[in-house]
């Protein structure tokens, strides 16, 4: 028998209508706890929800401490708001859009934080060979991510000519004034690939600076967990099952540890039965296929949240082999054809029957 954890922190999978019946529930208990002890405050989990970036986020604080929980949960979600206003790419004032406007005419000179997060994106670019690239943005739309069925896929020359702009080697940096230029205009970049980890990686350094000792904050399945929960165990992350929409497939009990996971099974549309989800390949202009779902597993959230991407353009058995090459960092692969890889040193905890599974233990609710 497959072994079935008690509880869960971490899974953010369900639909949010139950999550919710188990924080009012969760919070019942833990009120009558309250009532029953009159010794010194124990450590407790905290829990609120937001939604920032477009995006679902939920932040823990474990702490005795109610006002520093709430406090240091206010200011991560703060600080993931000023980075979305920093990087935005909608958002007409913020430093990628003026980027965007200059391309093929100047250099922009942007923020020491926002020149080095798009450095970063270069390395990953330049290490996997442009699978993650973020001047994708240039490229032409000429998908229609329905979910129904189309007649076929765009003719080769217009998707050949969608991706003509894309390429991160046309992204020119100076450190001596950090600025950022694109060579060619029409280019666009979008930090969308790689920003929601960024905020996560963010807003748990400035909680651990407030004195928050342990916990996780999750933007739409980029996870990053830190210390222990409230009752001392570690955290217990759930990864969701493609072929089982809000089931789950596997899990993994952790510290000190970001675990993401994307999906390509939320936007898509088929041809002739063939399935094609939302994550484009920048070299080839047509959508990656082979895999349905990624979790990498490594100690930084941001990194994470770029090398999902990276093993979806690559495909299972090249995204497996680089992250294989890779020190620190393991991942587990959901292919189109329901086989689940992992990588060497991967320790993941496989469910036999996805619908047996436990609620997540909850937090008290926001005041």
């Amino acid at each position: 028998m497959p072994h079935q954890p008690p509880s869960w922190s971490g899974f953010f999978r369900l639909p949010a209508v139950l999550l919710l019946l188990c924080f009012l529930l969760s919070g019942g208990s833990t009120a009558f706890a309250q009532v029953k002890t009159s010794a010194r405050p124990q450590p407790r989990n905290f829990t609120r929800s937001a939604h920032l970036m477009g995006s679902h986020f939920t932040f823990t604080a474990v702490s005795a401490d109610d006002s520093l929980a709430w406090r240091s949960i206010r200011a991560g979600i703060k600080e993931a708001q000023r980075i979305d206003r920093l990087f935005s790419y909608w958002d007409s004032t913020s430093q990628i859009t003026r980027i965007n406007r200059a391309a093929g005419l100047r250099p922009v000179v942007v923020d020491q934080e926002v020149y080095d997060l798009i450095a970063r994106t270069l390395k990953l670019s330049a290490l996997s060979n442009g699978a993650f690239d973020i001047t994708f943005a240039g490229g032409e739309k000429i998908y229609k991510f329905d979910r129904q069925e189309h007649a076929a896929l765009p003719d080769s020359a217009v998707v050949r000519a969608s991706v003509r702009r894309i390429n991160y080697r046309n992204v020119v940096l100076n450190p001596a004034n950090h600025s950022v230029m694109l060579r060619e205009k029409g280019m666009r970049m979008n930090l969308a690939g790689i920003l929601q980890g960024y905020a996560v990686r963010r807003a748990q350094e400035l909680m651990k600076q407030m004195g928050i000792k342990g916990g996780l904050i999750n933007g739409s399945g980029d996870v990053s967990c830190w210390g222990r929960q409230g009752d001392g165990s570690l955290w217990r992350i759930a990864i969701g099952d493609p072929a089982h929409p809000q089931t789950i497939s596997s899990w993994l009990t952790v510290t000190d540890m970001a675990v993401v996971t994307a999906g390509n099974y939320e936007q898509y549309f088929t041809v002739k039965g063939q399935y094609y989800g939302h994550i484009i390949n920048p070299h080839t202009g047509y959508p990656a296929t082979g895999l349905r779902s990624v979790t990498i597993i490594c100690p930084d959230v941001e990194l994470a949240d770029g090398l999902d991407e990276v093993v979806f353009v690559l495909g299972p058995e090249e995204g497996l082999a680089f992250i294989n090459r890779l020190k620190g960092v393991d991942c587990t692969l959901i292919t189109n054809d329901g086989r689940t890889l992992a990588s060497k040193e991967m320790q993941v905890n496989y469910y036999q029957n996805a619908n047996q599974t436990s609620a997540p233990s909850s937090s008290p609710a926001a005041p």
